[in-house]
């Protein structure tokens, strides 16, 4: 199977397809940290791409990355009520194929999302032309730390997953903060990194995904709140706990799904809560 990586140059362009085998995906890094490094890095990859055998792109190929998303974090709607946003604007960074983005979409709001790939641009249209909410949603290639939008534009922003892989964290943060209007929410999560999947990825030596990006920076909850210190208003909630892994096999995997996941789920929530492996932030202007 081969993929399509389009490396964009811009809203306006795009540069030469290449062909990306998903079996190379995982190969380390060893550019220089720039925004055109993360740029061509996320433009070669497919978030979850080995959860389907569908032609990418297609229908099945969004309904099983759709499936397996929300079964590996169950947590994510009931923390964020996508359908509480009607009529609200949303912006979304790092928007990825538009798999959080189509479920706001659906709920009335009326969004944007934005991602420094081209390749995953190309995909959330199509996403949104699947489900039929591509009508008003404007997807473009920018970049996070330079939000081409003027002060105070959205009711919301929302990055799930977007920091940790940027060259400049507090930049996109305070991107965010700028175009959110007074009284705006904006709703972010990054990888804890007192948490239980970091500390068994460093003990069994099972790397976590894309761990071979550019930037890929990890957070303690003190670090995460100075993160966010532009917001006044900050509510944090460790989550993501152990479900079991369809993307791991052999015999770490079967340990992992068949004694790890019952035993730690067993003990008191009130004891393991600040071990999430996601931090998840609602902050207001």
């Amino acid at each position: 199977m081969t993929i399509v990586g389009v490396v964009g140059s811009g809203p306006g362009g795009r540069r030469a397809a290449a062909p990306v085998s998903p079996e190379g995906r995982r190969s380390e890094y060893h550019g220089p940290v720039t925004t055109e490094a993360i740029r061509d890095y996320w433009n070669h990859r497919i978030h979850d791409l080995e959860m389907t055998t569908h032609p990418v792109g297609s229908r099945e190929f969004f309904d099983d990355l759709h499936d397996y998303r929300y079964d590996k974090l169950h947590y994510l709607p009931r923390l964020v009520d996508f359908d509480a946003y009607r009529d609200r604007t949303v912006l979304e960074v790092g928007c990825g194929i538009g798999t959080d983005l189509v479920r706001f979409a659906q709920g009335g709001a009326r969004v944007t999302g934005v991602d420094l790939a081209q390749t995953a641009i190309d995909l959330a249209r199509r996403n949104f032309e699947w489900h039929g909410v591509a009508e008003g949603a404007d997807l473009r290639v920018a970049d996070a730390e330079a939000l081409p939008f003027p002060d105070a534009s959205f009711d919301v922003v929302y990055g799930h997953g977007v920091l940790q892989y940027a060259a400049d964290a507090p930049r996109v943060v305070a991107e965010a903060y700028r175009v959110l209007k007074p009284g705006g929410e904006a709703i972010f999560m990054v990888y804890n990194r007192v948490s239980w999947l970091n500390a068994m990825s460093q003990v069994t030596k099972v790397k976590l995904e894309h761990e071979d990006a550019p930037v890929l920076k990890k957070y303690s909850i003190p670090e995460f709140r100075a993160l966010l210190a532009p917001f006044g208003d900050v509510r944090l909630v460790p989550e993501r706990f152990p479900v079991k892994s369809r993307l791991h096999g052999g015999w770490k995997g079967v340990l992992f799904n068949t004694c790890f996941v019952g035993a730690f789920n067993a003990l008191p929530r009130a004891w393991v809560r600040p071990l999430g492996w996601h931090l998840m932030a609602f902050c207001r202007k």
